[in-house]
C-alpha cells in the first residue's frame, strides 16, 4: 500500500495492537511507540504488545504504551517485523498489517506498507503519522529519533543516506531532544559491557587477510563479565570496527547451545544472501540467522558458506 492508503485504512480502524519483533531494538520499539501515540492522538485505542524481551535501555520508551492484562485488540500491526518467526514470544493471534523496511520481508501480512529503501522503519512510520495526523508532536519526534538513529548507528552505518539525515533534521525541527538521546543511547554503557568489550576485542579473529573479522561471545564470557541481555545492545557493531574488514561477524552462544549470528558488511558482500542459507535474512549489509550448533561448529559452517557465496 501507499502511505496515504495506509493512513486512510488506519483512520477507519480502532482497537490497535502493535507488535515489536523478538530481541527488540530501538527501531522496532521507537517506531511502534511513536505510531501508538499518534493513533491515540487520532482518537484511537492503541497499545503495544507486552514483549518481555524489551531491555531496560528501551523499556522507558515503550512503558507508557504497553497493553493492560487481557487486551487483545481488533487490528494487529507488526512494526519492523520481517517474518512471522520474528513475532514476539507469547503472541499467537493473526497479523492484519505490517509496516517494515526489510527487503527480506516474507509478505506474511495480508496488507502492508513496506519501503526497503529506507534505513529504518522509523522513517516509514514518520510519513505515516504525518499522513494520519498532519503533524508530528515532540514526544513522537523523540520516539522516531530513537528508531532512526539506532538503526543507522547514530548515522555512521553504511545504510545512512541523505534521506536519513533529512528525516533526522525534520525530527529535530519537530522537537526531538537529540543531544539528550544521543548521550543516553550511544555514549553511556555499563561496567559489565566495558569488561565484555575488552574480552571481545582481545579475542577477535581474522580471516582472508583481515577482510573478515569474527567475534565469538560465549556464555562463559557473559558470566565472567557479569553481563546480561541489557548489556548487549548493538554488540554486533563492535566487530566492524576492525580496519580493513569488509565483512564482520558476531556469533553469540545461546543458553540452549544454539549460535545466533549477526553479519555486517560493506557493499561488496551481501549479508542477506549468506544468512538465507541458514533460514535467516535482513538487509544486504546487515542480516542475521540462527545456527543450531555449537559456536565452533557454527563458525566452520558459516565460513564455508561465505566461501561459496562471496567468491
Amino acid at each position: 500500500m501507499k502511505t496515504s492508503e495506509a493512513a486512510k485504512l488506519f483512520a477507519s480502524k480502532d482497537d490497535f495492537l502493535l507488535l515489536t519483533h523478538r530481541n527488540p531494538d530501538g527501531d522496532t520499539v521507537g517506531s511502534a511507540a511513536a505510531l501508538c501515540r499518534a493513533l491515540r492522538r487520532a482518537g484511537k485505542t492503541a497499545y503495544l504488545f507486552r514483549n518481555d524481551e524489551i531491555t531496560a535501555k528501551y523499556r522507558p520508551f515503550a512503558e507508557p504504551y504497553l497493553a493492560p492484562e487481557g487486551y487483545a485488540g481488533r487490528f494487529t500491526v507488526a512494526v519492523d517485523v520481517a517474518a512471522e518467526k520474528l513475532l514476539p514470544t507469547g503472541f499467537s493471534g493473526k497479523v492484519d498489517f505490517c509496516v517494515d523496511h526489510h527487503p527480506s520481508n516474507t509478505g506474511y501480512a495480508p496488507k502492508s506498507l513496506i519501503a526497503p529503501s529506507k534505513a529504518s522503519c522509523g522513517e516509514i512510520v514518520m510519513q505515516l503519522i504525518k499522513a494520519l495526523n498532519g503533524s508530528i508532536e515532540p514526544e513522537e519526534a523523540d520516539l522516531l529519533y530513537v528508531a532512526v538513529s539506532t538503526d543507522c548507528g547514530c548515522f555512521v552505518y553504511a545504510n545512512t543516506k541523505a534521506d536519513t539525515l533529512r528525516a533526522a533534521a525534520e525530527l529535530l525541527d519537530c522537537g526531538a531532544h537529540n543531544q539528550e538521546l544521543n548521550v543516553r543511547l550511544f555514549r553511556k554503557v555499563s561496567r559489565a559491557r566495558m569488561k565484555l568489550e575488552g574480552m571481545i576485542f582481545s579475542g577477535m579473529e581474522y580471516y582472508r587477510g583481515g577482510k573478515i573479522s569474527f567475534v565469538t561471545i560465549t556464555q562463559d564470557m557473559l558470566r565472567a563479565a557479569g553481563a546480561v541481555e541489557d548489556d548487549l545492545d548493538d554488540i554486533s557493531g563492535l566487530a566492524g570496527r576492525a580496519e580493513g574488514a569488509a565483512l564482520s561477524i558476531t556469533l553469540r552462544e545461546q543458553e540452549n547451545g544454539e549460535s545466533r549470528i549477526s553479519l555486517r558488511s560493506s557493499p561488496e558482500v551481501d549479508c542477506s544472501e549468506i544468512c538465507a542459507v541458514f533460514g535467516g535474512g535482513g538487509h544486504a549489509m546487515a542480516a542475521g540467522c540462527t545456527i543450531q550448533s555449537s559456536p565452533e561448529k557454527a563458525k566452520r559452517m558459516l565460513l564455508d558458506v561465505i566461501d561459496e557465496v562471496w567468491k
